[in-house]
């Protein structure tokens, strides 16, 4: 009666994304030995960019990579047919511009099944399916791939869909606890996008993937939900806070950790992937490399995400407008990290925004403050 084994039993446990995309990639070489790599890219419409997220096996053309969506008329022309794209010889994209084009031909492989993914409705980002073979995606593999690539979208949309709907949570409970001027919705745009940036450039001497970038980039915009536990006579104050005030003040940090908690078991995401960045950047957001920070962490002691948006947040501090104070040229906020650099600041951290800095007037441009933020 229970001599069937279920081949994909595995993916009902608590396995992280990447372990499961892999699992799925092995069981499917069984069938199709062809199959050489999945991968996915996820999209984000607000800054148009499709970006690298996970992938099966060690070796990939792509890792910590985004590009303008609308640059790329093969990719769109999947959207306006409205079908999935087979290329059975991608040697027709020989001498395509884009540098994802260029980087799949270098890895030698010869031919794609190309899925679009959607959320009710609307364009989530695209499921690859990839062989160093040519000629290999008949009907026969293509009707299995549809039922494979259907799974694999329905477990990444399910992540990051459990990720969305708690950072969408937390960002409307602290928009009613706390009308900010100085915390306006371009404010944790600009600051969480310097976040990614900075995460990708130092990716490889923290051992930073395409996921956990993603995740900091996501999680950087709550990294001052504690904030809502502060009284706004010390949170609104105009003047400088006394000891006793910048001691509560300084408890923020604590009650971010308490909120996260309590939101995750009431939203029922005690299992979220990756809970501990978020937790990592609300804790320890305020500390200095020198343990002169909040509450002494040092160096080694604190969590790169957090060394991260400790940079991200201030460089957006100071190059913005607020009522006590007028915006900083970037030059003067860079001067003044990098004389912070090494003792406040990471300094991997530091040098990776100033490195990045035609990015980051970019993203000042796109998420520009209006006259009402």
């Amino acid at each position: 009666m229970f001599d069937h084994q279920d081949i994909f039993a595995a993916l009902n446990g608590k396995l992280p994304l990447p372990e499961k995309i892999e699992c799925v990639h092995g069981l499917l070489k069984d069938r199709f030995s062809f199959v050489d790599r999945i991968a996915v890219a996820i999209y984000e419409g607000k800054t148009d960019l499709l970006r690298t997220f996970v992938h099966s096996g060690e070796d990939t053309p792509l890792s910590l990579y985004s590009a303008k969506f609308s640059n790329s008329a093969s990719l769109q022309e999947i959207l306006k047919v409205g079908r999935p794209r087979v290329i059975n010889d991608l040697d027709v994209f020989g001498n395509a511009p884009a540098t994802h084009t260029r980087s799949i031909a270098a890895h030698q492989y010869k031919s794609s099944y190309t899925m679009p993914m959607h959320l009710n409705g609307d364009f989530f980002g695209f499921l690859f399916f990839n062989s160093f073979q040519k000629n290999v995606f008949d009907e026969s593999a293509l009707h299995y791939l549809d039922v494979i690539g259907h799974l694999l979208s329905l477990l990444v949309i399910h992540e990051m869909s459990s990720t969305r709907s708690l950072v969408a949570s937390v960002k409307t409970a602290t928009s009613m606890a706390h009308q900010r001027d100085f915390e306006t919705g371009s404010h944790l745009d600009r600051m969480s996008n310097y976040a990614r940036l900075i995460a990708s450039e130092v990716a490889n001497k923290y051992s930073l993937d395409d996921e956990l970038v993603e995740y900091i980039f996501l999680f950087s915009p709550l990294h001052d939900i504690g904030k809502i536990g502060i009284p706004d006579s010390i949170l609104l104050k105009p003047g400088k806070l006394t000891e006793e005030e910048f001691e509560t003040m300084k408890a923020h940090t604590l009650k971010g950790g308490e909120i996260i908690d309590t939101m995750l078991s009431n939203l029922g995401l005690d299992d979220l992937p990756h809970a501990g960045i978020l937790r990592n950047i609300a804790l320890h957001h305020h500390e200095a490399v020198n343990g002169s920070g909040y509450h002494g962490l040092t160096e080694e002691e604190i969590p790169i995400e957090a060394k991260i948006v400790a940079v991200a947040d201030v460089f957006d501090a100071l190059t913005s407008s607020r009522p006590y104070k007028e915006a900083w040229s970037n030059d003067r906020a860079f001067e003044m990290l990098q004389s912070m650099a090494g003792s406040k600041f990471d300094s991997d951290c530091v040098a990776a925004l100033i490195k990045r800095r035609e990015e980051v007037e970019a993203i000042q441009r796109q998420f520009n403050e209006d006259r009402l933020g």
